[in-house]
């Protein structure tokens, strides 16, 4: 199961206060942290306070890379902005993420390809988030199908199935967990599959309840990877007991702690 810690995002208020600040040691402080407690990857988004995003970028990327080693996912609405990462990333990175448009798509696989980065395809398209799972496979297959036009190795790719808020759209909830049975079957190899996480809970009371229930449900129907919160220390038990359940580790006692540690 692969980790992507969510909180470097302009979004929020810290994070936005260190971007226009160019406040380097609230980045790090919140960059180390996440590694520290499981993340193996960090996603990256400038939100909406940057007047330069490339340049806020660049500046993260550096800022971030200063402290860490782990790879970065950069996410981004524009694909200027994602390059900007790309260009000064370390190892294998991320692009969050296209879409099932053709227009999404044609901008991001060629930057794919050309920095040999892993990408995440959203199943949507101009219509917007699919309402059943087969409309969700139907987008998988065409991200899918683009990304072996354009060679670009289909273990590089996750599909995202879209996490809807579970007091909206309660539905969709199920809905996405049988998508990611259905991906399974989709692709030889299947794709990888991730979600971001903390939208299940979106304006909920029991948001960490919700979300590390979610998680481990999601994890037992084929979950690869989840963009989450890991200083919520229940969720990342919660996801570390569920892989020791599925038999992805050995138990002992201490097993919460050799897991960390490995």
């Amino acid at each position: 199961m692969v980790t992507i810690g969510e909180l470097i995002n302009g979004m929020y208020t810290v994070v936005g206060k260190a971007i226009v600040e160019k406040d380097k040691k609230a980045i790090q402080k919140i960059a180390k942290e996440q590694v520290e407690q499981g993340a193996d990857v960090l996603d990256v988004n400038t939100g909406p306070v940057a007047k330069d995003p490339v340049d806020a970028m660049k500046w993260l990327t550096e800022t971030i890379q200063e402290v860490v080693s782990v790879p970065l996912c950069f996410d981004s609405t524009k694909a200027a902005v994602i390059e900007a990462g790309l260009q000064l990333a370390k190892g294998k990175s991320i692009i969050n993420s296209t879409t099932a448009d053709d227009e999404k798509l044609n901008k991001l696989l060629p930057l794919a390809k050309k920095y040999n980065a892993q990408i995440i395809g959203l199943t949507l398209d101009k219509s917007g988030v699919p309402k059943d799972r087969h409309k969700r496979s139907e987008h998988a297959l065409k991200i899918i199908s683009s990304c072996m036009e354009h060679d670009i190795p289909l273990d590089d790719v996750y599909i995202d199935p879209i996490v809807m808020p579970v007091n909206v759209a309660q539905p969709q909830a199920m809905e996405l967990l049988e998508s990611l049975r259905e991906f399974q079957v989709i692709s030889d190899p299947p794709p990888k599959t991730v979600v971001g996480l903390s939208n299940v809970s979106q304006g909920t009371k029991d948001r960490s309840l919700i979300n590390r229930t979610f998680l481990v449900m999601a994890i037992a129907f084929g979950l690869s990877a989840a963009i989450v919160d890991p200083l919520d220390k229940e969720l990342m038990d919660a996801m570390i007991t569920s892989e020791l359940i599925l038999n992805k580790s050995i138990y002992c006692d201490s097993y919460l702690n050799a897991y960390r540690k490995k």
